[in-house]
């Protein structure tokens, strides 16, 4: 792949399953060493999309190359320079870890001259050296995590597609797993990760959002947050969270309303004004506030706000 191109390129990708549009005229660049995350609900064609990448799937129309190879023509060619880890880890519990290494060396083609070093280098990056000998079975879930990102990189491939790679796993396994990612990444490798936790897309460099076949968005993360509009978020908790979305919904400078976790998450035009007519209007209603602040967007409201836009708009 010449430095200076795309690891990965898609222009105006489609592909249909009959009158159903899985993927619909997606376009869009991943840099070489980036970290990009592709995000969206189930159905949105995300699968679809990284199937076609990993050169399993052919395209109804448009491109797209993966290291600079046409994932159409050439997919024997895209399916040598990936590695790809799926969130049921593909690992055989009946052999050790050293063993499911070395078999997946063979399967990758990794020369027997190569084996040993490669084998020696996903032990230390993983932390599994003192469990070579282990059976796959006993091994916790994040540890089994980090054997299937070590297995999907033994043949040093310089793209990586990562499809649910954190789930199932505890909050320290997942951290643990994304400084590895960073590594990877430090080291040159480009990584396509799809997950469905939100705090984890503000680990991406960047991140497209997908739904009903489309990218409806896509950027930084900081720059998606600006793409919730006009108006500020505020933080609202009350006695009572359902009373108070009733007496605020189609109230004067209330731009939207979202329940997130045993509070709300409101947007308005004007939080100098909009806060105390909150409290003018729950306190007539004889709803008690407990907590009303500014507050910066997340991903969270970032995906349930733009979702909430194209449902409307359908």
């Amino acid at each position: 792949m010449p430095p200076d191109a795309s690891a990965v390129h898609i222009d105006k990708l489609v592909k249909r399953f009959g009158a159903f549009t899985a993927v619909d005229h997606v376009s869009l660049e991943v840099a070489p060493g980036e970290i990009f995350g592709f995000l969206g609900p189930n159905g949105a064609g995300k699968s679809t999309t990284i199937r076609i990448l990993c050169g399993l799937l052919p395209p109804t129309s448009g491109r797209a190359t993966v290291g600079g190879f046409d994932v159409a023509s050439q997919p024997e060619e895209v399916k040598h320079n990936i590695g790809y880890m799926s969130q049921k880890f593909s690992l055989y519990d009946d052999l050790t870890v050293q063993e499911n290494i070395e078999f997946f060396g063979g399967v990758y083609g990794v020369s027997n001259q190569k084996l040993a070093a490669r084998r020696d280098y996903v032990l230390r990056m993983a932390g599994l050296e003192e469990k070579r000998t282990t059976m796959t079975r006993l091994l916790a879930g994040g540890w089994k995590q980090r054997l299937a990102l070590g297995c999907a990189i033994l043949h040093e491939p310089p793209i990586l597609f990562l499809d649910e790679p954190t789930s199932g796993v505890d909050p320290i396994a997942r951290r643990n797993f994304w400084q590895l990612i960073y590594q990877l990444s430090a080291a040159g490798h480009t990584i396509f990760v799809t997950t469905h936790y939100m705090d984890e897309a503000e680990y991406c460099h960047r991140v497209a959002l997908m739904y009903g076949g489309r990218v409806i968005a896509l950027g930084s993360p900081a720059e998606l947050k600006m793409s919730l509009g006009a108006g500020s978020l505020l933080n609202l908790e009350t006695s009572d969270f359902l009373a108070s979305m009733a007496a605020l919904e189609g109230q004067p400078g209330i731009l939207d309303i979202a329940v997130f976790g045993g509070g709300l998450h409101v947007k308005v035009a004007d939080p100098g004004a909009a806060i105390p007519r909150i409290h003018q209007l729950l306190q007539e209603k004889g709803i008690a506030v407990r907590a009303l602040d500014s507050i910066v967007p997340s991903m969270e409201d970032v995906f349930v706000g733009l979702i909430e836009k194209e449902e409307r708009a359908a």
